[in-house]
């Protein structure tokens, strides 16, 4: 290599280098990346404080990391980058057979786990109603089949029956029903969440542990709302090759009176937002995304009320779940501080289902209000 032609490759790079600064510090700053779904870091506040303790030099590499130029292209070139390395997984997803992207679940804090389910005991002590359990596996569990050979990631199965082995409640196999269909798409390719068909599978085993006739699918035609939907393990993920997923409805909305309570206050809600299908967020469609409670009703139908202790899985359920329950009462721990016991006696609720997916159980923090 001549020294000519060293100095040249230098002096590109440093113009490159240059450029890329300049860039970065005149273009417009963004306070949120639709494509990874969060919201970008601040500019550090200088301190005395802030330099002492060496939070501001980390506050500042989030920043600048955040608003690189381009960092959309450097973040699905790592992605790629990683791939072609022969890396199966970028920042804890998995790159799965079939272009799907599953989440590694992390074995859980087995005190913790068992401290959770002594809340759902003390909850099902409370009440002078009948209590259910459901535990809901992940896509990493109910395909594992898909995972990349060697993947470490937690014995869900086993540790669901752990936690059901210690519940008072009476508990429901989601995991079971899920495992009869795991050739079927349960779960989307590109989001945590189950599909559709994935809740309308959980929903039977519900309705199937509280004794009550289960839903038949050919009863709903399925209606796909959107083709483009890539959801939150896609955008944690940096992967950019795989196709988009599709969100198919069942139940019409129609004659479904919902009721939420995104502020604190009752307001007209809908089984289904369309507002969220021009969105990033398109899993928002369901209900409107997370609220500290929402109410539906169906006038024609003459079943028991229903109180749903929920996290977000809940919301593609809730359709199903209207056809066989007059109310149901979706609250959320995360945002409502209120007692799930005098909840429960004020609003007449016939039972209580404690649902949630595995990964969320085992990192919630507020399931100790199950006991108030």
């Amino acid at each position: 290599m001549t020294k000519t032609y060293s100095v040249l490759l230098s002096a590109l790079f440093c113009l490159f280098l240059g450029g890329i600064c300049t860039a970065s510090l005149l273009l417009p700053k963004r306070t949120f990346s639709p494509l990874e779904n969060r919201y970008l870091a601040k500019p550090p506040a200088l301190s005395g404080e802030a330099l002492t303790s060496g939070t501001f030099m980390q506050e500042a590499e989030d920043y600048i990391s955040d608003h690189v130029a381009g960092r959309d292209f450097w973040v699905g070139l790592k992605a790629w980058s990683e791939r072609l390395s022969g890396k199966r997984e970028n920042n804890g997803v998995y790159f799965g057979a079939r272009d799907t992207l599953l989440n590694r679940v992390e074995g859980p804090d087995r005190e913790k786990l068992a401290r959770d389910v002594g809340y759902v005991n003390t909850l099902t002590e409370n009440l002078a109603v009948p209590v259910y359990f459901g535990l809901i596996p992940t896509a990493a569990q109910v395909w594992a089949d898909r995972l990349p050979a060697g993947a470490p990631t937690a014995d869900e199965a086993a540790l669901i029956q752990e936690a059901y082995t210690a519940c008072q409640a009476s508990v429901v196999d989601l995991a079971g029903a899920l495992e009869a269909h795991r050739e079927e798409d349960l779960f989307y390719r590109t989001d945590h969440h189950w599909t559709s068909l994935g809740a309308f599978y959980g929903g039977n085993a519900l309705l199937t542990a509280m004794g009550l006739e289960p839903l038949r699918l050919e009863d709903f035609p399925k209606t796909t709302v959107s083709t483009e939907f890539y959801g939150t393990t896609f955008s944690a993920s940096g992967v950019r090759w795989v196709p988009p997923d599709q969100i198919d409805t069942y139940v019409p909305a129609d004659g479904v009176q919902v009721t939420s309570y995104f502020k604190g206050e009752p307001e007209p809600g809908s089984l289904y937002v369309d507002r969220f299908l021009q969105e990033k967020d398109k899993y928002g469609y369901f209900l409107g995304g997370n609220q500290p409670l929402c109410v539906l009703t169906n006038p024609t139908v003459q079943g028991p009320r229903l109180l749903a202790v929920r996290d977000s899985y809940t919301d593609s359920l809730a359709p199903f779940l209207t056809q066989r329950f007059s109310q149901i009462h979706l609250f959320d721990l995360r945002y409502n501080l209120n007692s799930v016991r005098d909840y429960v006696e004020e609003h007449d609720i016939d039972a209580v289902a404690v649902l949630y997916s595995f990964s969320n159980f085992a990192s919630d923090r507020n399931l100790f209000l199950l006991g108030r």
